[in-house]
């Protein structure tokens, strides 16, 4: 095999994994606009959660970020950059920049808060009056992906913390008085196993999208999956450069998306027929209209189109939808499937 020690720890390629479309698509709309607000991924055990995770955040083009900064700062965008990068330029202090790979954060479920959000050292700042900042997991996860596997698990106020730091891309951190804030901005992906638990209503309505994932049970599939895997534990190398075209395709053609969606214009009618479905499905809040129009324009930009279709709704919608709904103890249908019976209902008019 053609390892070396000085090589990276392989990752298996995005565009080897063969099926969990649902789950892929909505990884990579959240990486197209990370405004979507994360993807919560619950499924069986073994079905590749994890792999496709860490897959997507190996595929994506690298970001520039300013040297020695300790939140991945942008050089130039005001939002994307820690207090103390503001300074230097208003100070006119030429920036040394260079390229890293999208930073991906695992949340262990043993994490404490000072390790999620970081720590200040109230010491040095009393007697030194300098304000010292050990970084957190929110600091380093900046700019990139934030992974906790098995998120039903977690602490509820840690789930708190990080859904309010993916919303308003910024985290404070407050001892003694004394108060730093730095910018957060990441996609949050969590997974878990149902048999496990679920998520707290509230919780779970702050994800953008929800993908559920089942074993795969074609044979013929299996198979390939089985053969893939192998392929990649025998040489993951010889694998990495087999799949090496359309993974550069595949990376260029979400720079492209990334690139063209704020021209992706939605229709007027079409933004009434989505709130018009989420208000038939009893939907709380806004939110499901928010981030359906918000995929949907990332899922046309990402088709390479300007403007938003009907088809463009459909693909994204149960995935945006199906963790608001109410939950009655007495309906036995999926609610991913009442989603797409009153989409069908509902968008077979004619607009």
């Amino acid at each position: 095999m053609n390892t070396t020690k000085n090589q990276p720890r392989p990752v298996f390629p995005f565009t080897a994994i063969v099926g969990q479309e649902e789950m892929k698509l909505a990884l990579l709309l959240n990486v197209i606009d990370p405004k979507i607000g994360g993807v919560m991924i619950m499924g069986d055990r073994g079905t590749g959660k994890s792999t496709t995770i860490r897959a997507i955040a190996d595929l994506l083009p690298e970001i520039e970020v300013v040297l020695d900064d300790l939140f991945n700062s942008h050089p130039s965008n005001y939002d994307l950059m820690s207090d103390v990068v503001k300074q230097q330029i208003e100070q006119s202090i030429i920036l040394s920049t260079n390229l890293i790979k999208v930073p991906m954060v695992d949340l262990p479920l043993g994490a404490t808060e000072d390790r999620l959000c970081g720590t200040i050292d109230i010491e040095k700042a009393l007697n030194e009056g300098i304000k010292t900042f050990e970084p957190g997991l929110l600091a380093k996860a900046n700019r990139g992906i934030l992974y906790v596997d098995e998120v039903n698990l977690l602490d509820d106020h840690l789930v708190d913390i990080l859904l309010d730091a993916a919303a308003s891309g910024w985290n404070t951190v407050e001892r003694e008085g004394i108060s730093i804030r730095h910018p957060s901005r990441f996609v949050l992906v969590g997974s878990g196993n149902p048999e496990e638990g679920e998520l707290r209503p509230q919780l779970l309505d702050r994800f953008g999208m929800h993908a559920e994932i089942r074993t795969v049970k074609d044979p013929k599939l299996r198979v390939q999956i089985v053969e893939q895997r192998t392929q990649f534990d025998y040489d993951p190398y010889q694998c990495i450069e087999r799949f090496q075209n359309k993974q550069n395709e595949l990376k260029s053609n979400i720079i492209k998306a990334q690139n063209k969606l704020s021209n992706v214009n939605i229709d007027d009618n079409l933004r009434v027929k989505i709130s018009e479905i989420c208000a038939t499905l009893d939907v709380d809040g806004l939110r499901g209209d928010i981030v359906t129009n918000r995929a949907a324009k990332a899922f046309a930009a990402y088709e390479d189109r300007d403007e938003v279709t009907i088809e463009d709704i459909k693909k994204v919608i149960t995935l945006c939808l199906r963790h608001r709904l109410r939950k009655d103890p007495l309906e036995n249908i999926d609610s991913g499937i009442k989603v797409q019976q009153v989409v069908n209902q509902m968008l077979c008019l004619d607009i």
